[in-house]
């Protein structure tokens, strides 16, 4: 008999009632280290004060009006995305899935509005942009797509670091090009600046739109505001979510005035995106995390938990393989399989993310204290060994 909650997630037998900073409680009052942040969820962890504050202040106010009207929270976020980065406007989702939906449906309105027939947006192997079937098709991995096809046409998935397929792919029949500075489902792979350097120089060169999925990469999480500054290049379209919510639901698609020019009225919508709850949360993680000496701070403990990292893998070799990421958006490459690692990472009382090349996710929120990330590091080490006995 089918269970009440769809069984679409293997979960695991846990259930939390309370959060503070970087520690989750259960039921039955265990206590264990968040190094998972909901998924790069939560940035500045769980129930932050001034989080918790601008959401109660909000909700004795209004909490829904719907996109019919003007909504003051909504515009002031709306000015700080638009004050903070490349973009000119920005449309407000509720997560990152219906921010590639509209990034999609604005890339092909673009071209249409040009009059040209562009139908093929390229990306690349190992990518993860959502669970929808035009993010499925965008990601072309039969893990995602199996059983949903006919898929939305209209991609070309490239290989991971392949620039010779890409010279060949990026010509001017291309309508955009998406990528994720950073995968993260697909292990913890950083796209090096000089390659999104070349990859901004060929879109200039071809007309194509360059889309960033900033969904998990974005909002502080490797020390920049957004992660394609490190490179010195900016997008056309770019898809934030998780972390702008601060555990809130809440994405959004940032866009130049070229590119969003044609979304004009009627074109898109949302019932719930940019509701006033949300952007009040939004509007304060952002006052938060813009502050260049906040991500002064995630640029240190980065390094400070980095090096951690790298002498667990010097002392755990049979468990452990290398350290790989940017910012406090790191993974541990695994000799045993992640999901043991995973499992005896739970054994003892820490909590990361498994992903693909049998790599471990570790996201902790931004301002999580250095002792707690001492204490990931030692409990990392108790995992390994734990499994190393077995």
């Amino acid at each position: 008999m089918i269970a009440s909650v769809l069984p679409t997630y293997n979960r695991a037998p846990l259930s939390f009632t309370l959060g503070e900073g970087s520690w989750l409680t259960t039921d039955d009052g265990r206590r264990f280290l968040d190094l998972g942040a909901g998924i790069a969820v939560n940035a500045l962890g769980h129930a932050h004060p001034a989080l918790v504050a601008a959401l109660t202040e909000q909700a004795q106010r209004v909490w829904h009006v719907s996109n019919l009207y003007r909504i003051p929270q909504q515009q002031a976020l709306a000015d700080a995305l638009v004050a903070n980065t490349f973009a000119d406007s920005v449309f407000f989702t509720n997560s990152g899935t219906e921010a590639a939906e509209l990034a999609i449906k604005m890339v092909r309105k673009y071209w249409h509005d040009r009059g040209e027939d562009r139908p093929t947006i390229l990306s690349f192997e190992g990518a993860f942009h959502g669970r929808s079937t035009g993010a499925i098709a965008a990601a072309g991995s039969e893990k995602l797509t199996h059983g949903f096809g006919p898929l939305m046409p209209g991609f070309k998935v490239l290989p991971w670091g392949d620039h010779d397929a890409l010279d060949a792919a990026l010509d001017e029949s291309v309508a955009a090009v998406m990528i994720e500075p950073v995968q993260g489902e697909g292990g913890i792979r950083p796209l090096p600046d000089p390659c999104l350097k070349g990859l901004r120089a060929a879109c200039d060169r071809t007309g194509a739109l360059l889309v960033l999925d900033e969904v998990q990469c974005g909002m502080g999480r490797t020390g920049r505001l957004f992660a394609h500054e490190w490179s010195g290049v900016a997008p056309d379209i770019m898809m934030v979510a998780k972390g702008i919510g601060g555990g809130f639901p809440l994405g959004a698609v940032l866009t130049t005035e070229a590119a969003g020019a044609p979304m004009s009225a009627g074109t898109h919508g949302s019932t719930y995106g940019g509701n006033p709850l949300a952007c009040s949360v939004g509007l304060k993680v952002m006052e938060i995390i813009a502050d260049p000496a906040f991500l002064a701070e995630v640029t240190r403990k980065a390094g400070l938990l980095r090096q951690k990292l790298e002498g667990l893998v010097a002392e755990h070799p049979d468990t452990y393989t290398e350290v790989r990421g940017l910012g406090l958006m790191l993974g541990l490459q695994c000799r045993l399989p992640n999901t043991d690692v995973t499992a005896a990472a739970r054994d003892a009382g820490l909590l990361v993310v498994p992903a693909a090349d049998n790599v471990i996710r570790l996201l902790p929120a931004l301002n999580i204290p250095d002792e707690d990330l001492a204490e990931a590091v030692i409990r990392l080490g108790q995992a390994a060994s734990a499994m190393t006995q077995a």
